[in-house]
């Protein structure tokens, strides 16, 4: 408590110029005595502070101090303004004061220098609500029911501890306890449908430590991939698959060769490419995926 006092009483200090003993004894409820006591703290540490008698007199900061080299380095400064914006990004209530305050204790502008929009461009898209109740539901320690769709399509009702919400690729997850697995699962915000709050509250368990092997192995099994794609999709290629992945052709195609988890979303990925993706190997992948190329066939009577 003495610390957070300390800040804002040089805030303060900052921001009004002069304030007397008994006006900030009453403003953090304390005595003056506790007051003049915090006065020969912030000098021992090396705030340029002293106090003033007779008429105007008071509680001061020497002209044009700002809180920089003491008590907090430079880097030191940058690493918890960052850490403030990051959390301005993504809309954490209350933050932006405190990341005012502090930028004008450490005399710093251009706290603005990053933006994080998270949000569909799709403005129906419902995660941005749904991040929000959740967000507020880890907060508060509430239960949250959904129904889930599985890898297969089908919805099933969860009933879950949540415990954060983690940005993954291009995606966000709630880790939570689920209640019907008795295990902590993550589950892909999108696929949530019918999300209930309720007031039902919960001791938070700790979760384990994320080992992102077992994570992908729970997925299905992981098969390396080549794929031919046509000049047209060069953007996307660019975008998805590093320079170590890609080849780029003499006819200006490229080859490419990745890992993947062999699933329904595997072959949905190759179909987002439409007439511009060919799949070279493994055999039986390249097979599997003619078969469902002639069903899609089959449905238009071609």
């Amino acid at each position: 408590m003495q610390i957070s006092r300390l800040f804002e009483m040089v805030y303060l200090l900052l921001e009004r110029k002069n304030m007397t003993a008994s006006e900030l004894a009453r403003r953090f409820e304390v005595s003056t005595r506790t007051i003049y006591r915090d006065v020969d703290t912030l000098a021992q540490a090396g705030i340029p502070i002293y106090t003033s008698k007779g008429k105007n007199g008071g509680i001061r900061l020497l002209e044009d101090f700002v809180l920089n080299k003491s008590v907090l380095s430079e880097v030191e400064q940058k690493h918890i303004l960052t850490s403030l914006q990051s959390m301005n990004a993504i809309k954490i209530e209350g933050v932006q004061p405190v990341l005012s305050r502090l930028a004008a204790l450490f005399g710093k502008e251009h706290t603005d220098w990053v933006q994080i929009d998270f949000s569909w461009w799709n403005p129906e898209n419902s995660v941005s609500s749904r991040f929000e109740q959740i967000k507020q539901a880890i907060f508060s320690g509430q239960v949250v029911e959904f129904d889930y769709s599985g890898m297969n399509g089908e919805y099933e009702r969860r009933d879950v501890e949540p415990v954060r919400l983690v940005f993954k690729g291009t995606d966000w997850y709630l880790q939570a306890f689920c209640r019907l697995r008795q295990d902590f699962r993550f589950f892909k915000l999108s696929r949530m449908e019918h999300l209930d709050i309720r007031s039902e509250t919960f001791i938070p368990k700790i979760p384990p430590d994320v080992d992102e092997s077992r994570q992908r192995e729970a997925y299905g099994k992981r098969i390396q991939v080549e794929v031919r794609i046509a000049p047209e999709m060069a953007y996307r290629v660019y975008d998805e698959f590093s320079s170590a992945q890609r080849r780029r052709m003499e006819d200006g195609s490229f080859l490419v060769s990745f890992e993947m988890v062999e699933n329904e979303w595997m072959y949905g990925y190759f179909m987002a490419y439409g007439p511009y993706l060919e799949v070279l190997k493994p055999a039986d992948v390249r097979q599997e995926f003619c078969l469902r190329l002639k069903k899609m066939l089959q449905i238009y009577h071609i």
